[in-house]
């Protein structure tokens, strides 16, 4: 790899992050590698092809990009994947940019599938972290295992026990799958509730080639709501964690149940977030293709050049995705959700 121009101010700059149609960008999402260790049936293909490591981002340069956000108003960073905790030096990175929190940055934290979750955790809280997601469809074994080729679900809830330990906050991410866990929604929420953490419930998303039709597995969140309200005392909450989830608070806890519905109650248009890939790619919209290049930006720029190419992908930043799960519909973008970040 070619050595990364020195940056030629580190200071903040003017040049705050505002996107084509208006809307404020405080949120980057942050995919430090494409590789995971499960195989999740909506996620990605059984038989996948990741980046060659040559491609990806070196830490330094992910680190000097993160940074530059934040110099431009970005207040919050989330680490993700694939699962970010396969990386190798994933915890230099958390280490780094946990040292810009309360320097502009208000909040770093994880998106992780929980598996590698009992090793770091202790880690994570070290350098900053106070709270992370972590992505749990089913506690039942066989399910769990179902559902993500090969998953033995007693590695994440011991990676959970471990986070809290830790002093870490919890909140449960579940993808509602249609004949596969949406049976199992309200005892997650119960369970979530029991143990004092909140609940995240998502619509499967078009992205990528899969071994299933995705509306075959669709539920619409819309029923589930209805569902739950039947069944538990729920309220709204204008709690906002900075991302597109809607909140209710569930009576006689602490827990807030989260919705993030991407196709019944569009939220596109308080977007307030662009995504960087492993391979260094600037996405504005998880349902486009349109991109910037910020590895070639910052190798042959440095960071004026990656300011520009921040400028242009905000310039072309589209108003609204383009999600389709009807029957036989195509994929949004071809590429899998673990590229961009989940």
């Amino acid at each position: 790899m070619e050595p990364v121009p020195a940056p030629t101010d580190r200071s903040p700059v003017d040049r705050r992050l505002v996107d084509g149609q208006g809307r404020a960008i405080r949120y980057l999402r942050v995919s430090v590698t494409d590789r995971c260790d499960l195989r999740c049936r909506y996620c990605m293909a059984e038989e996948m092809t990741f980046l060659p490591r040559s491609e990806l981002l070196a830490l330094e340069e992910i680190a000097l990009i993160a940074e530059r956000f934040v110099a431009r108003g970005v207040t919050k960073i989330r680490l993700t994947g694939g699962e970010p905790l396969v990386r190798r030096d994933a915890l230099d990175l958390v280490r780094r940019l946990g040292r810009s929190v309360g320097h502009g940055l208000n909040e770093l934290t994880l998106t992780t599938n929980g598996t590698r979750l009992a090793d770091h955790a202790q880690a994570l809280a070290d350098a900053g972290v106070r709270r992370i997601n972590v992505s749990l469809d089913s506690r039942d074994p066989a399910l769990f295992r179902h559902i993500t080729r090969h998953g033995d679900v007693a590695q994440v809830l011991n990676g959970i026990a471990a986070a809290r330990d830790a002093g870490l906050r919890v909140k449960i991410n579940m993808v509602a799958l249609k004949g596969l866990n949406d049976s199992e929604i309200p005892a997650m929420l119960d369970w979530a509730a029991c143990e004092g953490m909140d609940l995240t419930l998502i619509e499967t998303m078009p992205l990528g080639m899969i071994n299933e039709d995705r509306a075959d597995r669709f539920v619409p969140l819309t029923a589930v709501l209805d569902d739950l309200r039947a069944r538990f005392d729920l309220a709204p909450d204008s709690h906002d964690s900075g991302g597109p989830a809607r909140y209710w608070r569930v009576g006689g806890s602490a827990t807030r149940l989260g919705l993030i519905s991407p196709l019944t109650g569009n939220f596109c248009a308080t977007c307030n977030r662009v995504r960087l890939t492993t391979d260094g790619k600037l996405y504005s919209c998880l349902g486009h293709d349109d991109h910037v290049d910020l590895r070639a930006a910052i190798r042959e720029g440095g960071l004026a050049a990656v300011d520009a190419a921040i400028d242009a992908a905000l310039g072309a930043k589209p108003a609204r995705h383009d999600f389709d799960v009807s029957q036989g519909a195509s994929p949004a973008v071809a590429r899998h959700m673990s590229v961009t970040g989940g």
